[in-house]
């Protein structure tokens, strides 16, 4: 369900195509049925029967076996399509350089940068002392930490400020919850506590042996508790230090750039608090900056003896405050940056004479340069009609260079550095394509489509140069929609295979997510969530009318939140898809909106409303996919899950397929991908999940009639 954005990088790219030649070659293994067990669920005078509840049950091995006939039918389905998906797995791996490396960061007397080795499919995460030309020293190798595990991830990095301890989680399940673990970086020895059932991170002290980190609640999955512990002495006996009460909120701690600073905060979708802690006082009081009102929404930045704060405080698109750290409370906050109707400001980074805003206006995000001396100011040119732009890893306050990255539907992942006083960009890496890639070869667009109620919604495409918009373009949409996340318009290479091939790709910018502001959000959340889909109707059918394509060769895609997204439009118009990928997709939302023991509901209210209440569950009951399955034709469909999903449980997609199967009145492909080893994000390692895509790409291949 959450953005598990990890968000920037939402989007890697679950694609494809067929035609009707191979759709009439039927497989010998028969689709499974799943058994009906009826379940009926009564609330606000109003029953519903769910036939497929007991799926549910994760360690029954009626339901691990009913997952496995599924994989086994959909690898028989797609079986004419394995020697394709083995060349686009090569294809799309053979575009990665192999040995890469990031840009260093100085921090603390150090240059840190992550760097992978050719064949391996973790990071290395190295330093060098005082000089690029130091002696490199590999403090953590992933690859050996993942060794004999069939999912790893790495969960943060925290270094003591004497620079001999790293604090780390793992998760080898893929439920994202961490043990987090202390390595010596002197003699390389691993510490002998660990402490289990965290989220990743947390926050040293300055005294190089109190850390702070972010316990779980392992049923629920919410990150509800803030412990100290002292490094060398019992994990039992950890202090807790805060512990959030309201079910609805989450809790975090971290570190500010300053390094003077230890923060909680504690978030739902609406509102948010901080408190803040001397990091050399570890044993001290945390104080409250401004306590929780609900709507409102703040951030805080710490720097010498201020607070910068963005809020939405009277401000629905947010504004910047200014207030002294011995009076942090919002009768003090002192405007710095006035709200405006058209822009939204999203963050603010500062440096000792400048302040960089990275703000957004019409749909694109724009970082605007502040001279703190002298009141002068600039935006940034990026040259392009759709990109996506971001601040980069500014650990220096007393600097006149940003660090920012970019990206654009042609151009290549970018990090540059950027001198705030002379305006002198410096290319410091592109993301390197092995092959014969050319971004002139390559076209985009910016469109705005009119939706249902008038309302102009964005949409970025690109295809390669010498498109014909005569209808004949196989073409995949894509969108998310949920929220506020925004999906700005970002380089893949690996949907080169897909421009390549004459697939358009075009980027909805619909309602649900922030691209148009605040505003934006709030139309497709709550009892105006139906503008989500409806934007994306539209979308699909401005790609038509203009002829990009038809319906014969329109495919649609989207994850997570998106695969509701996904489960809406094929209820409303499955005619209008030739093929759709839902990923992890979040179909059944009343029942999951009406348990609460499932991870991460009760802080899902204020984005889908609360079913407990009648009004909040009718209208989601109209628009649930699962809920709203009918007999009648679906277009051509593949759903992916993982088994141990902790944003969207397995039991979703799985039940949905299983509802699909008895009432669609089709012909068409019905296929369930299950990651048995896997969560949320499928397979872990750069390489791996290249073959689950090579799979989406090869499905929606086939549609399309493309065999090579």
């Amino acid at each position: 369900m959450k953005k598990a954005f990890n968000i920037i990088v939402l989007a890697a790219v679950f694609l494809g195509g067929c035609d009707s030649k191979e759709q009439s070659q039927e497989p010998t293994m028969k689709p499974p049925i799943a058994e009906v067990k009826p379940h009926e669920m009564t609330i606000h005078g109003h029953t519903r029967t769910d036939n497929y509840f007991w799926l549910r049950e994760r360690e029954d091995e009626k339901v691990i076996q009913y997952l496995e006939d599924e994989n086994a039918y959909t690898a028989e389905v797609l079986a004419d399509t394995k020697q394709f998906q083995e060349d686009l797995y090569k294809e799309m791996r053979g575009r990665i350089k192999e040995d890469d490396e990031s840009v260093p960061y100085k921090d603390n007397d150090y240059f840190y940068y992550t760097r992978y080795e050719e064949g391996k499919e973790y990071k290395l995460h190295c330093r060098k002392k005082g000089s690029l030309e130091a002696e490199e020293e590999v403090f953590i190798d992933e690859n050996e930490l993942a060794e004999g595990h069939d999912y790893f991830a790495l969960g943060g990095i925290e270094i003591s400020d004497d620079n001999k301890i790293a604090a780390f989680g793992i998760d080898t399940v893929s439920r994202r919850i961490y043990t987090i673990h202390f390595k010596n970086l002197e003699t390389g020895e691993m510490y002998a506590e660990t402490i289990s059932g965290c989220a990743g991170g947390g926050a040293w002290a300055k005294d190089n042996k109190t850390f702070f980190y972010i316990s779980k609640d392992l049923e629920t999955l919410r990150t509800n508790r803030i412990l100290r512990h002292e490094l060398g002495t019992d994990v039992a006996s950890d202090v807790q230090i805060f512990k959030e009460e309201d079910e609805t909120f989450t809790c975090y701690t971290w570190r500010t750039k300053s390094k003077d600073l230890i923060m909680i905060g504690s978030f739902q979708t609406v509102s948010s608090e901080f408190q803040m802690l001397d990091a050399g006082n570890p044993t001290g009081s945390f104080t409250m900056i401004q306590p929780r009102e609900r709507d409102h929404e703040y951030s805080v930045s710490h720097f010498e003896d201020k607070l910068f704060i963005v809020t939405n405080w009277e401000a629905k698109n947010f504004r910047l405050m200014e207030t002294t750290v011995d009076k942090p409370g919002k009768e003090n906050w002192k405007e710095v940056i006035a709200h405006r109707p058209e822009t939204m400001l999203e963050e603010v980074e500062i440096f000792k004479n400048f302040m960089v805003v990275a703000e957004r206006t019409a749909g694109l995000p724009e970082l605007r340069v502040i001279n703190q001396e002298t009141g002068d100011e600039h935006y940034l040119d990026f040259g392009e009609e759709a990109y996506t732009s971001y601040l980069g890893t500014n650990m220096d306050f007393d600097t006149e260079v940003l660090r920012y990255g970019y990206s654009s539907l042609t151009t290549p992942w970018s990090t540059l550095d950027y001198n705030m006083t002379t305006k002198e960009k410096t290319l410091l890496k592109e993301q390197t394509v092995i092959g014969d890639f050319d971004r002139n070869n390559y076209q985009t667009e910016r469109v705005m489509v009119t939706a249902d109620d008038g309302t102009q919604v964005p949409m970025s495409i690109v295809y390669r140069k010498g498109m014909k918009k005569d209808g004949s373009n196989p073409t995949l949409l894509y969108a998310y929609g949920s929220y506020g996340a925004s999906m700005d318009p970002y380089f893949s290479s690996i949907r080169l295979s897909l421009l390549d091939r004459g697939f358009v790709y075009a980027l909805a910018h619909i309602r649900g997510g922030q691209e148009m502001g605040r505003s934006w959000y709030d139309d497709g959340k709550l009892m105006k969530k139906k503008n989500t889909f409806t934007d994306f109707i539209n979308c699909g059918e401005y790609l038509i009318e203009n002829k990009f394509t038809t319906n014969e060769s329109l495919f649609a895609m989207g994850g997570s939140a998106g695969g509701l997204l996904m489960g809406a439009v094929v209820n409303m118009r499955p005619d209008l898809w030739k093929g759709v990928v839902a990923a992890v997709p979040f179909v059944d939302v009343i029942t999951t909106m009406l348990d609460e023991t499932i991870p991460l509901t009760t802080g899902e209210y204020d984005e889908w409303g609360n079913p407990n209440e009648k009004e909040a569950y009718e209208y989601i009951l109209s628009y649930s996919p699962y809920d709203n399955v009918e007999e009648h034709k679906y277009p051509n469909m593949l759903v992916t899950t993982g088994l141990h999903d902790s944003q969207v449980q397995y039991w979703e997609p799985a039940k949905w397929v299983a509802k699909l199967r008895v009432n669609k009145t089709d012909d068409n492909l019905l296929l369930l991908h299950t990651n048995m080893e896997a969560g949320h994000g499928g397979a872990s390692g750069r390489f791996e999940s290249l073959k689950e895509t090579a799979m989406e790409y090869a499905f929606m291949f086939k549609l399309a009639g493309i065999t090579e």
